[in-house]
């Protein structure tokens, strides 16, 4: 017998589930709590700790290694075995010995990921170019670091940036790094947090640091008059979009199509391919390559091989006598990864917050960073110059007399004695007598004394002018601009990504790529397409239908006509015949919401379709559509045309009322509707104005006073006279009961 529950018991049963605490004990707590205590921190400390990068353009784990290679002396020393400097960066970055090496092969040279490499690299470090080319064991591979690296590390050493101890407090490591150049913006970066991400292209050197140069000198400055674009460490060529460009520059989001370098080698047909995008890999090309041969995309290859070696990259494709190669590089820039996109997002850690910026936003923030350095450099100088005068002030009183200082020293039976008598001897304090009492005995002459205190004078200017410095915002920035500029001069190289533009016939190419035949189109009320060609249908049965299904539309056409798929999301997808698979009529077809990638709850309410005439789509026809409010709206179909090939289209029909029907036609049509009442209207659509507004409400049809338009369908030719009695000459109208028989069977989407 089950027992019967109780209010106490009811209430016991609303517990959250328990869960095993680290003591043993058995400890009720809601999920939300489990999250807040133990993800958030998990989550956070991705975010500040591991994935994204800081103003001075490293993750900790790029600082961590680069400032353990500086303390090993790597900057001017020898190189290092590999193995080596992954073992002591271990004291500052206890994550494993292969992600360090991991972390140092991409900063390496040989790896050729960076515009400018931080790692000075001998042996195989792999390739950022290839997905197959591994690199090899840190016992075989040495290392140090690049000259550039000297200006990450200027004057760290004189208190620039915050240092912290390490995960055991054995020794300290420093917050940022204090580098003397935008270096953020000058190597790209990418990396993975939670729930968000950062991916920072690199710009040239120069471009960058002469940019900055302008914005300390105005902030108004417009910094796309040096920044031509993006500067990709293995090259290609940018397809210049002003528009996007500034886009990045202002918000630091927006995307850069970068397209492969190649050249024709007539005598032997064969494109040579010497760089490519950032974001691809010669065997992702191959691949995709290879695919789209035995597909028979590719008719004009007869191979392609890897051809890279010590001198650099190298992908050979040969090609059938007769084929243009520019043409035929087109049509790969569609179809493979030879143009891919960088998409940017500029997110970057900001006092331990994650922030997007764009270009603007982040030389402002690193100019505010740099003056932050130059003035804690200044003011350690300044304290140690201040010390000295102090020290020298205090041996200037003692060459008033030598003697005396001897005879005091000589005089003092105890040690410690010597210091506090020499105070009351010469009136200065413990840090000067000090000093004076730790001078050699060799040194106690007049020449010695007399030089020492010759600098007091230059340190006095010196210090005037360090505090000078101090106060004044304009000698900081100039500190900074020197420093660009001696950047510049020295590590300035020419620009790797060059600029093309967009040809306006790529779009007419791409549908002359695409192959032509006849076919049988056929799409079902419940989002089922197929294409059937003529020979495929004439040897097949019935249509294979899901239980319950139909087919609503019947057409004949080609492999290149456009197809336009309408939701009850008021949205329209656009696609093409040869996007879809031949097919046979005793298979299912497509799911169109899966094959074209709808929203969640996203169906087909409609479709029409837009032959290809030989040499260009026909947009001839209008979308005709039935509201529940008894409205009507007729569009031309010439509305739904895109210039950039657009895919989707929002706002294509209006939602202020729910669609009854909605039918694609070539031209007028006679329009059955029907209200929930029962009262029935036939409505030519010639009484409809078209609207060339895609989104337009229409016009009053049928009048509906407390009721609600049903139904909607088009009358067949041979079925105008059964409805003649129910024809409106002029709208709106209520319409007339309708009578037994004339209630029409017709499926509605």
């Amino acid at each position: 017998m089950a027992r019967k529950k109780t209010p106490e018991t009811e209430k016991k049963s609303k517990k959250p589930a328990a869960y095993i605490a680290g003591s043993g004990e058995v400890v009720n707590e809601a999920i939300t709590e489990t999250l807040e205590k133990n993800y958030m921190p998990y989550a956070a400390s991705v975010i500040v700790s591991r994935a994204l990068p800081e103003i001075d353009g490293f993750k900790p784990s790029h600082r961590k290694l680069l400032y353990t290679m500086y303390k090993m002396g790597l900057l001017n020393g020898n190189k290092t075995k590999s193995a080596n400097i992954v073992g002591q960066t271990m004291k500052l970055n206890p994550h494993g010995d292969q992600a360090i090496y991991d972390t140092m092969v991409r900063l390496a040279r040989g790896n050729e990921a960076l515009l400018h490499p931080y790692v000075e690299s001998k042996g195989n470090f792999g390739k950022a170019y290839s997905r197959d080319m591994a690199y090899a064991a840190p016992r075989y591979t040495e290392a140090k670091l690049e000259p550039v690296c000297a200006e990450l590390f200027r004057d760290i050493d004189k208190d620039t940036v915050d240092f912290v101890p390490n995960y055991d407090n054995e020794t300290t490591e420093p917050v940022l790094l204090p580098t003397t150049f935008p270096n953020i913006l000058v190597n790209n970066n990418m990396g993975i947090a939670v729930s968000m991400a950062s991916n920072v292209c690199s710009f040239n050197l120069e471009e960058i640091c002469k940019a900055t140069i302008g914005l300390i000198k105005n902030p108004d400055f417009n910094i796309s008059s040096v920044i031509k674009g993006p500067d990709f460490a293995g090259g290609g060529y940018i397809v210049y979009d002003e528009a996007e460009l500034e886009k990045i520059y202002r918000t630091g989001r927006g995307s850069v199509r970068v397209r492969s370098k190649y050249s024709y080698d007539s005598t032997d047909h064969c494109i040579e391919i010497t760089q490519i995008p950032p974001t691809t890999t010669i065997e992702q090309i191959k691949d995709k390559v290879v695919d789209l041969a035995k597909a028979g995309k590719l008719r004009e290859i007869n191979y392609i091989r890897d051809e890279s070696d010590l001198s650099g990259l190298k992908i050979a494709i040969d090609i059938k006598k007769g084929t243009d190669p520019d043409k035929l590089m087109r049509k790969l820039f569609r179809m493979t990864p030879l143009e891919d996109t960088f998409s940017c997002n500029f997110n970057i850690l900001i006092a331990g917050y994650p922030h997007v910026m764009g270009v603007y936003e982040i030389l402002t923030e690193w100019i505010a960073f740099r003056k932050e350095c130059v003035k804690r450099r200044v003011f350690f100088d300044l304290a140690r110059k201040k010390e000295k005068l102090h020290l020298l002030k205090g041996l200037g009183k003692i060459i008033l007399d030598i003697d005396k200082a001897v005879r005091i020293v000589r005089e003092t039976e105890e040690e410690d004695a010597v210091v506090p008598n020499l105070m009351i001897g010469f009136g200065i304090d413990e840090v000067q007598a000090e000093y004076v009492a730790e001078i050699k005995l060799r040194h106690l002459n007049r020449e010695y004394i007399l030089k020492r205190i010759s600098e007091t004078e230059e340190l006095e200017k010196d210090i005037a002018d360090m505090e000078e410095i101090l106060s004044d915002s304009a000698r900081q920035y100039g500190i900074i601009t020197e420093e660009l500029n001696a950047v510049i001069k020295k590590y300035r190289q020419p620009r790797r990504s060059m600029f093309c533009f967009p040809d306006e016939s790529e779009e007419e190419e791409e549908t002359e790529d695409t192959p032509d035949y006849n076919v049988n189109l056929f799409f079902t009320r419940e989002g089922y397409f197929k294409k059937i060609t003529p020979q495929s249908l004439r040897m097949s049965g019935e249509q294979k239908l899901k239980e319950g299904d139909a087919v609503t539309l019947s057409c004949e056409g080609t492999n290149r006509t456009e197809l336009l798929f309408f939701t009850n999301m008021q949205k329209v997808y656009k696609a093409t015949a040869a996007d879809f698979a031949d097919t046979k009529a005793s298979a299912m077809g497509d799911y169109i919401p899966v094959a074209l990638g709808f929203d969640e709850g996203e169906t087909v309410i409609s479709a029409a379709t837009i032959p290809f005439n030989g040499r260009e789509l026909d947009y001839t026809g209008f979308m005709v559509i039935a509201f529940e409010n008894g409205k009507i709206a007729k569009v031309p179909l010439e509305t739904f045309r895109t210039k950039n090939n657009r895919k989707r289209l929002s706002n294509a029909y209006s939602g202020a009322s729910p669609v009854v029907g909605m039918f694609f036609v070539r031209d007028n049509v006679l329009l059955g509707l029907m209200t929930d009442r029962g009262r029935m209207l036939c409505v030519d659509t010639v009484l409809v104005s078209p609207k060339n507004s895609r989104d337009t409400i229409g016009v009053q049809a049928i009048t509906v006073r407390n009721s609600r338009l049903e139904k909607a369908w088009i009358i067949p030719e041979g079925e105008k006279e059964k409805y003649s009695k129910y024809m409106a000459w002029t709208i709106p109208l209520a319409g007339q009961i309708a009578e037994a028989g004339d209630d029409p069977y017709q499926i509605t989407f």
